[in-house]
């Protein structure tokens, strides 16, 4: 019973990081500058970016697309997947 409550809490933790992935994503397309972000853009920032800084820093150049999101968003759900239910 403990070990389904602590899966659980993992398995949310990583989808609520993963919505914050793509919630930076798409505040990415509505706010022009990054110098003027929204607090909920400075917060998503904040806490996505040390996970998505040393990706970026390991993948190719895809001229001006970031591929990081897509890895992460990729990993975590392998991660998810792979967690006993």
């Amino acid at each position: 019973m403990g070990a389904t409550f602590l899966y659980n809490f993992i398995r949310f933790l990583l989808l609520a990081f993963e919505f914050m992935v793509i919630g930076r994503v798409l505040l990415s397309y509505v706010e022009q500058d990054p110098r003027r972000r929204s607090t909920v853009g400075q917060l998503l920032v904040a806490i996505t970016e040390p996970v998505l800084a040393p990706i970026r820093n390991v993948l190719p150049k895809g001229g001006m697309f970031d591929f990081s999101p897509l890895v992460v968003i990729l990993l975590l759900g392998a991660i998810i997947q792979a967690l006993p239910r």
